[in-house]
């Protein structure tokens, strides 16, 4: 099944969301305290780090692009990986699936922070996890 016609490997076209993911949920970050400098409701130097002096959804978008910053150098690093040695055909079936799973991960982590949520959470992030293990298992065997 062909998810779009590009020139690029699923695993390309999945690494560039992945980023693009990262930096959209930055520019939100950056937007609501733009927001807030601007009403004069902050200054631009009284921010906490981890959003908890604006508001319980912005920790949460904090901590969602957190999440993203704090996976994407493993997933960037195993399919550029199997791209440069010839086996990207071991991250293209399943590179969508991770970013799907990102994205997931981070709308639930968005929307809320109850037992079910949480849990919710947790299997996108275990999909993750669990095909970048596969990866590099597939790939090791390779070597």
């Amino acid at each position: 099944m062909v998810f779009m016609q590009t020139p690029f490997s699923h695993s390309v076209v999945a690494l560039f969301g992945y980023a693009a993911w990262t930096l959209t949920l930055l520019i939100a970050i950056a937007a609501w305290r733009i927001v807030l400098i601007v009403r004069d409701r902050r200054a631009a130097n009284a921010f906490k780090p981890t959003g908890e002096d604006v508001s319980p959804a912005n920790v949460r978008l904090i901590r969602a692009h957190a999440n993203c910053y704090e996976n994407l150098p493993v997933f960037a690093a195993v399919v550029m990986a199997a791209h440069a040695s010839g086996h990207g055909a071991v991250t293209d079936p399943l590179a969508l699936w991770v970013l799907a799973a990102r994205c997931a991960q981070s709308g639930v982590h968005l929307l809320s922070t109850r037992r079910r949520a949480v849990l919710l959470r947790f299997v996108f992030f275990f999909t993750q996890v669990a095909i970048e293990v596969y990866w590099v298992v597939q790939l090791a065997r390779l070597q």
